[in-house]
């Protein structure tokens, strides 16, 4: 049940991005471009997105537990560190530079995109999530 309902939300938050325009690479770079042709859609979907969440979260921790867990996985880190500032970095320049950040580009291999971009970018993803998996993390 719970492969199903990751499913189901992975489904939802892709078409979400679709429909939103986000698996567009002109929509996201036009927002970064505040002195051209700006494009606000980003921040509609940006305001949905934490509104969700908002909701979503007073929602889910009015339960002692996850439906489908024992305990809630909350991160614990709070401090900032090279790891953390470099994927920053990274994340950022990769987005500016391609349009797309990771749900983005998955919904739109997803959909049936097979531009080179998109594959290129996936995979520089995916071999970045392992590289990142490889460094150790700092010790609070």
């Amino acid at each position: 049940m719970k492969i199903t309902i990751a499913l189901i939300a992975g489904l939802v938050f892709g078409l979400g991005l679709s429909l939103g325009g986000m698996t567009q690479p002109a929509v996201v770079l036009g927002f970064l471009d505040l002195f051209g042709t700006w494009d606000p859609r980003l921040v509609f979907v940006m305001g949905g997105a934490v509104l969700t969440t908002a909701i979503g979260y007073r929602l889910v921790f009015r339960r002692d537990r996850p439906l489908f867990e024992s305990d809630f996985q909350l991160p614990t880190a709070q401090r900032f560190d090279a790891r953390l500032i470099v994927g920053s970095a990274l994340f950022g320049t990769g987005w500016g530079i391609a349009g797309y950040c990771p749900g983005p580009a998955l919904a739109s291999l997803g959909g049936g995109a097979s531009s080179l971009l998109v594959l290129v970018l996936v995979a520089t993803m995916v071999a970045g999530w392992w590289l990142a998996a490889k460094i150790p993390a700092a010790r609070a």
